[in-house]
């Protein structure tokens, strides 16, 4: 018999069961076979929030949490950010290989190409309330894109997909940007096809007078590499609403939609604003020792330590650490990210939070720095997804092109009430009823 196989005795019946393991999993079907008698469904396993099952096979991105390793096909994520340029890093990840010269020129060429959006668009963003935030129109606009590329629904068609693909990779920035210029009250700014992707970027954010605006290099170069490190992420909660909302083939544009609002909860791309709040309440380097006993009590958090995937120190939180002096270079002094060393440097020398494995990660970082590029914290979220965009189409392509991929839709386990016989309103007792419980 092959090793690569899982007996499970079943202690209510008595009989073993032997479950092939394929890369290290095993088919969660395989459990229903499991069974007391032959009316049974069968066993299931119950997992709230996926700590331990993987949905999909990907070739995308590889994490080592133990060992604090991020790959995109492959690349550690240190030699992409230090070699290569986000458009370069989304056509590795969209196409499994690094372009060649002119694979990339072709591929910058076409992405900016699509940056303007239908005037018709502009006019559904002025509809928006005049203090809405920047990341509720983002995934209302995204939406919305969906009525004015009524053939993005052939999703199966090859040339269809790559046209959509451009078309949100390049839109992206622009309905962002738009976005905050709508709150702030500025005129839109429209795309800039001589700049890069993230000059672009922040000419349509920042430019007030100027016909040819010039981002500062050290910028620039900054909100590149910010935009590499967020690109794409493995299986989280953006990810698999994308490949969740995309299972039932609807346009992509709906499902990056869908795949925004699960990153504008808090727990997920509000992590950084949640770092800025700590730092700015603790105000000064000198009570940072008085923070980290706060927190050792259980009297607070330790904002931007501790990742879910990472039981080491987040690869992308040591790039963004030196992204952070290169840009407080430019933008000047901020005492913010004094305290924040001192953070990282106490916490990393107590057995405290080194035996819990809290380690710093992107967030920690990543706030700070877009706060002195001029970025309000209202648009902490938006610059999320500006680069998640490629990681999300990239894993819907990969999910519609996977066979066995079907429509998403997870088992329960039933807890609720037996058949219970109805009963008329009139006769119906107060004072037992239960309220609803999510």
């Amino acid at each position: 018999m092959s090793k690569s196989r899982l007996t499970v005795k079943d202690h209510r019946t008595g009989l073993e069961y032997d479950l092939p393991i394929h890369d290290g999993a095993i088919r969660a079907l395989d459990l229903r076979q499991i069974k007391v008698n032959q009316d049974d469904f069968g066993l299931m396993s119950y997992d709230p929030g996926f700590t331990n099952t993987a949905s999909c096979e990907s070739r995308i991105t590889q994490i080592d949490g133990d060992l604090g390793i991020l790959r995109y096909r492959g690349y550690p994520i240190e030699e992409l950010a230090e070699s290569s340029s986000f458009l370069e890093v989304a056509y590795l990840i969209l196409h499994g290989e690094l372009p060649t010269e002119s694979q990339l020129a072709q591929w910058n060429w076409d992405v900016t190409h699509h940056t303007m959006i239908n005037e018709n668009v502009k006019k559904f963003m002025d509809g928006f309330h005049y203090d809405a935030h920047p990341m509720g129109m983002l995934v209302s606009t995204v939406a919305a894109l969906s009525t004015f590329y009524k053939g993005a629904r052939s999703v199966h068609d090859s040339d269809i997909r790559r046209k959509q693909i451009l078309r949100l990779i390049g839109k992206m920035p622009t309905l962002a940007a738009f976005a905050y210029r709508h709150s702030v009250g500025t005129p839109y700014v429209y795309p800039d096809n001589d700049l890069s992707y993230a000059g672009n970027f922040l000419s349509m954010m920042f430019n007030m007078t100027r016909r040819s605006y010039e981002p500062n290099p050290v910028l620039e170069h900054a909100l590149d590499v910010l935009f590499i490190l967020h690109a794409d992420h493995e299986q989280n909660c953006s990810t698999n609403t994308m490949r969740s909302t995309g299972s039932s083939l609807p346009d992509p544009y709906v499902a990056t939609s869908a795949a925004a609002a699960a990153l504008y909860g808090p727990l997920h791309g509000g992590a950084n604003e949640a770092v800025l709040r700590m730092l700015s309440e603790i105000g000064d380097v000198r009570k940072v020792p008085e923070h980290i006993e706060r927190v050792k009590a259980g009297k607070g958090r330790l904002m931007g330590f501790g990742h879910r995937v990472y039981k080491n120190y987040d690869p992308r939180a040591s790039i963004i650490k030196g992204i952070a002096n290169e840009v407080f270079e430019v933008t000047g002094y901020n005492p913010m990210l004094e305290i924040a060393l001192e953070l990282e440097r106490i916490a990393l020398e107590d057995d405290y939070f080194v035996s819990r494995k809290l380690y710093p990660n992107v967030d920690f970082y990543s706030g700070i720095i877009y706060q002195a590029m001029g970025f309000p914290v209202s648009m902490f979220a938006v610059l999320f997804a500006i680069p998640r965009t490629v990681g999300w189409l990239a894993q819907w392509e990969e999910m519609l092109l996977d066979p066995e991929q079907k429509i998403a839709r997870p088992r329960q386990l039933y807890l609720g009430a037996d058949k219970r016989q109805f009963v008329p309103i009139k006769n119906r007792q107060s004072g037992n009823r239960k309220e609803l419980s999510t």
